[in-house]
C-alpha cells in the first residue's frame, strides 16, 4: 500500500478557479497539493478564452480592411494565416504549462501532473503522468475539486475515429483548409465559424436547433446569422447531422433530410462534457447525474467543487467567482454567498453578441410581470457615425412588478463591453427609474441603452 501523505487541502483540477484557490491557500499558509491531467491553466489559456480571441483579432482585422473602401479609400489585403499561428504560439508558449507551474510552485503549492481521484471523505489518490506510480494524500481541511469539461463527441454513426477538429484541434491548426463543415451553432462553433471563413475558407454551419445561439435572444440570433451569411458562410438550422464518413482527406456528413455536404474539414462544436466519469464521486457517495453545491461551493463536509461542472455556466469568470466563495470557506472566513442572478457572457463574434441575467423568455417561464424595450444600434448616432460593421441591438427585460431590469443583451461593437452597465443594474437591481435620470455620453454605443430604457414596456407584458 502507498504511504499516505498528509496535507491541508488536495485541489483537483488547475483551470483558472483551481490554480487561484490553490495560491490563495498556499499564500495563507496551507500545505496544498494541486493536481492537473493536462494543462496546468485549463481549457482557456491553451485552447478557449485567449487563442480563440487572438484568432478572431486576426478575422476582425480583415473585415475591417474591408470595409475601409467605404470609409477612407481603396485598401488591398492579402490574407495570411501565418501570423495568426505565431501569435496562438506565443500565448499559448507551444501548449506548455511551465510559466503556470512555476506560478503554483513559488506560491508555495505542490503541483502534480496526473490524475486525482476520491477515494473517501479528504482522501485522493494520485495516478501520476509517465507511469511515474502513485501517490495517496489525506487532506485536513478537505479537497477542491475543479475537474472542468471536455469538447463533447456525439454518438453520430461515422465520426469515432476520423480525424475531426474540436476547438482544441482548430486552435493549433498550422493552415487553414479550403472547406469545412462546422456542426454546432452555439459560441464555439459560430466564433470558429467567422475567423475561418474570414480567412477565406467556405464554411457551412450545420445547427440541430432552430436558431443560432439558443440560450440568447431570438433577436440577437436572428442579428448575428444575418453577419454570417453576409460573410459568406451557410447557415443551415434544424438540421439533425446522421452519419459522418471519412475518405481519401474528405468529410462527407449526412443530415436528416438526405443532404451530403463534403469538406476536407469538420468541426465538432456540439457542446462540452463534465470531466465526472474518473474522479470517484461514488467513493463519497455522490453521483455526476445528480451533482449540487451550496451557496458555499460545499457538496458536503470538507468537499468543494466549483468550475463548469456546477452548471452555473461554463465560463472562466465564474470559475473564478466561484473559487474566492469556495477559498473564503476553506479558510473559514466571512463573505457574501454564490449568486447567479446576473451572470455575463459574450460570444466574441463580430458583432459581439453579449448577455446578461435572464432573456424575456426565461423571465415569462418563472412567472414574472415583463416588460422588454429595444433600441438598434445602427440606427444610435454612434453607429451611424461607425459605419459598416455597426449592425446590432440593445434589447432589456424588466420586471414590472419590482421596476428593476432582470436582463439584457447587446449585439454590436463591443457588445462585452457595454453589457457592463446592464450587468450592473441588473446586480444592483437599481431602480429603472434611477436608470432613465443618469446621463448617457454623446455619442457612445452605450448610449443604445438609454433608447431602450425609452422603448421599455412598450411591448406586452
Amino acid at each position: 500500500m502507498d504511504d499516505v501523505e498528509k496535507v491541508d487541502l488536495v485541489v483537483v483540477g488547475l483551470g483558472p478557479g483551481g490554480e487561484a484557490l490553490a495560491t490563495g491557500a498556499a499564500s495563507d499558509g496551507l500545505k496544498v497539493v494541486a493536481i492537473d491531467k493536462h494543462l496546468v491553466g485549463g481549457e482557456c489559456p491553451y485552447y478557449a478564452c485567449i487563442p480563440t480571441k487572438i484568432m478572431l483579432r486576426a478575422a476582425d482585422a480583415l473585415a475591417e480592411a474591408g470595409r475601409a473602401g467605404s470609409l477612407a479609400g481603396d485598401v488591398s489585403v492579402v490574407r495570411s494565416w501565418q501570423p495568426v499561428v505565431g501569435r496562438v504560439h506565443e500565448a499559448t508558449s507551444v501548449w506548455d504549462d511551465r510559466a503556470a507551474v512555476e506560478r503554483l510552485e513559488d506560491a508555495g503549492v505542490t503541483v502534480l501532473h496526473g490524475t486525482g481521484r476520491l477515494d473517501g471523505a479528504g482522501r485522493v489518490v494520485v495516478e501520476l503522468a509517465g507511469s511515474a506510480g502513485s501517490r495517496t494524500f489525506v487532506a485536513d481541511r478537505g479537497v477542491v475539486l475543479n475537474p472542468g469539461t471536455r469538447p463533447a463527441s456525439p454518438a453520430i454513426p461515422g465520426l469515432e475515429g476520423t480525424p475531426y477538429w474540436t476547438n482544441r484541434e482548430a486552435v493549433q491548426a498550422e493552415s487553414v483548409p479550403e472547406e469545412l463543415i462546422v456542426v454546432g451553432g452555439g459560441p464555439v462553433g459560430c466564433e470558429l465559424a467567422q475567423v475561418f471563413a474570414r480567412f477565406g475558407v467556405a464554411v457551412t454551419i450545420v445547427q440541430r436547433g432552430e436558431r443560432l445561439l439558443p440560450h440568447d435572444e431570438p433577436e440577437a440570433s436572428t442579428a448575428l446569422q444575418d453577419v454570417l451569411v453576409a460573410d459568406g458562410i451557410r447557415v443551415l438550422t434544424g438540421a439533425e447531422t446522421t452519419r459522418v464518413a471519412y475518405a481519401e482527406g474528405r468529410f462527407t456528413v449526412t443530415l436528416d433530410d438526405g443532404q451530403q455536404l463534403g469538406a476536407d474539414r469538420l468541426l465538432m462544436a456540439a457542446g462540452r462534457t463534465p470531466n465526472l466519469d474518473d474522479i470517484g464521486l461514488d467513493t463519497v457517495g455522490l453521483s455526476a447525474d445528480d451533482l449540487a453545491v451550496d451557496d458555499r461551493m460545499r457538496a458536503q463536509d470538507r468537499l468543494w467543487i466549483i468550475g463548469d461542472v456546477t452548471a452555473r455556466g461554463a465560463y472562466t469568470h465564474v470559475s473564478m467567482y466561484q473559487s474566492a466563495i469556495a477559498l473564503r470557506d476553506v479558510l473559514g472566513q466571512d463573505g457574501e454567498p454564490a449568486s447567479y442572478d446576473a451572470v455575463p457572457h459574450t460570444t466574441f463574434t463580430d458583432p459581439e453578441v453579449a448577455g446578461v441575467g435572464l432573456t424575456e423568455k426565461a423571465a415569462r417561464e418563472r412567472g414574472l410581470q415583463v416588460q422588454t424595450g429595444q433600441a438598434d444600434m445602427s440606427s444610435a448616432s454612434r453607429g451611424f457615425t461607425h459605419g459598416p460593421g455597426a449592425t446590432g441591438l440593445v434589447k432589456l427585460v424588466a420586471d414590472a412588478d419590482r421596476g428593476v431590469l432582470v436582463g439584457g443583451t447587446v449585439v454590436g461593437p463591443a457588445g462585452g463591453e457595454v453589457l457592463s452597465m446592464i450587468t450592473l443594474a441588473v446586480h444592483a437591481e437599481v431602480p429603472v427609474d434611477r436608470l432613465r435620470t443618469m446621463i448617457y455620453t454623446y455619442p457612445t454605443f452605450h448610449r443604445a441603452i438609454e433608447s431602450a430604457l425609452d422603448d421599455l414596456g412598450s411591448g406586452a407584458a
